[in-house]
């Protein structure tokens, strides 16, 4: 009798249904939802902030007010999967616990979520950098905001296991918009700084335990969801709920020192080879040659002019009597858009009305109202002023009247020979910032 081998074919690989549900299945889906719908929102919006690296910071900062309620929306959804399909019962005979089986199907949407997030914070940085004029990348928000956007799906897994209808994903998303919404438009209380997408402005930058703050906060309350809804011992739901609760009144007591300017807004960048000399703020160095390019015209006409001010600064404050206030260039999408000027010559002539420095006269006197357009019109004339022109030719009587003086003193300025006009240029400057009549010289 020959003995037998007793050959087994090698036993099947046990299961894995976390890789599955990673690698398979809804997860993905709403991962690429999330990319897609803020890929769409900054799109629309690129002009605003593209070019500026804190522009981009925070626009994208405040698409969490979008990715959060899409994250909750797509996790509520996976957690009403079981229900939907009548399985409830039939997963309540494995072997594995009700918090691993929560955490196989919940994970998996909350990463792919976060990554479809994070994706779109990168993409709008890579999209920023070829047109970026200083400064740098500003990432410290990222942490903070990727994990609240996890944590939103965790919760809303959390709400589609409790809550037994088809309409909770779309009511979770609805109630956490505008739950976002009603924190970032609240202009006084403490509890804004609670809100993941708090809007910031393109000069705060967070202080270095911020995101961290953030990110404990919100993962806590998730966490603590999760624990005391699947945990055997619901009382450990108290260790994530103290820690998010720690946090919570971190930020809130903070307050407005959560964040501070950046060093880059106090500083200026200068081009002295002009006069006034042109200066920007140091985040936008790299437009510089630029301005002074579209400044040429201005400088040149001033060239050998006594009295102007020493230069123009992009500035907040009040223009002293040594500076001018150079155009804004901010908010981006307006004057700059992807690092260049949009109106070259609407910008000369906003230099220059900064030059005259004419605060607002109660009762401007004629000759004033001549000198201001009249230098205006020789140094940068206004891209409209043609059109004022010729509503004023088509007007009434005493609108032609005016009109034939303005162009009367245009000519005579124009026609003055060079230095004259150094002469009269220089006792112009002499008056401006005043509202004093007697000074100006007439045409």
């Amino acid at each position: 009798m020959s003995l037998l081998t007793d050959r087994r074919a090698p036993a099947a690989p046990a299961p894995r249904p976390l890789r599955a549900e990673v690698l398979r299945g809804f997860a993905p889906g709403a991962g690429a939802a999330v990319l897609l719908t803020l890929g769409v929102l900054l799109a629309g919006s690129a002009a605003r902030w593209q070019g500026g690296w804190a522009e981009t910071a925070a626009q994208t900062h405040v698409t969490g007010l979008i990715a959060g309620p899409l994250a909750a929306a797509a996790g509520c959804w996976q957690g009403g999967r079981e229900r939907r399909r009548r399985t409830e019962e039939l997963w309540g005979t494995v072997v594995r616990s009700p918090l691993a089986r929560l955490l196989a199907a919940a994970l998996p949407v909350a990463l792919w979520t976060a990554a479809g997030y994070l994706a779109a914070a990168g993409l709008a940085m890579l999209a920023t950098w070829p047109y970026a004029q200083g400064d740098r990348p500003h990432p410290g928000l990222l942490p903070g905001d990727t994990v609240a956007v996890a944590a939103a799906a965790l919760l809303g897994h959390v709400v589609g296991r409790v809550v037994p209808t088809r309409l909770g994903a779309p009511l979770l998303a609805i109630a956490g918009y505008v739950g976002l919404g009603v924190l970032s438009a609240s202009n006084s209380g403490s509890a804004r700084h609670l809100d993941p997408a708090f809007p910031i402005t393109d000069t705060d930058v967070p202080v270095w335990w911020q995101p961290l703050s953030m990110a404990v906060w919100t993962a806590g309350l998730a966490f603590a969801a999760v624990l005391a809804y699947a945990a055997r011992r619901r009382v450990t739901a108290l260790l994530p709920l103290a820690a998010a609760v720690a946090a919570g009144a971190v930020l809130t007591q903070t307050g407005d020192g959560l964040w501070h300017e950046t060093p880059l807004a106090r500083r200026q960048v200068c081009d002295t080879s002009t006069t006034p000399a042109v200066c920007v703020n140091a985040r936008y160095a790299g437009m510089l040659p630029q301005l002074t390019d579209a400044l040429s015209g201005v400088t040149g006409r001033l060239e050998g002019v006594r009295n102007l001010p020493v230069r123009w600064e992009e500035r907040g404050h009040e223009s002293h009597d040594a500076e001018a206030q150079l155009p804004g260039l901010t908010p981006l999408g307006w004057s700059v858009v992807r690092g260049r000027l949009t109106d070259p010559e609407q910008f000369a002539w906003e230099a220059t009305a900064a030059l005259q420095r004419r605060p607002d006269c109660l009762h401007p006197t004629e000759r004033m109202s001549l000198a201001d357009d009249a230098v205006a019109g020789y140094l940068a004339p206004s891209p409209a002023r043609k059109t004022f022109d010729d509503i004023d030719a088509r007007g009434d009587a005493a609108d032609r009247a005016g009109l034939r003086k303005r162009l009367a003193a245009r000519a005579a300025l124009a026609a003055m020979g060079e230095d004259e006009r150094r002469d009269w240029l220089s006792a112009y400057f002499a008056t401006a910032g005043t509202c004093d009549v007697r000074g100006v010289p007439a045409l």
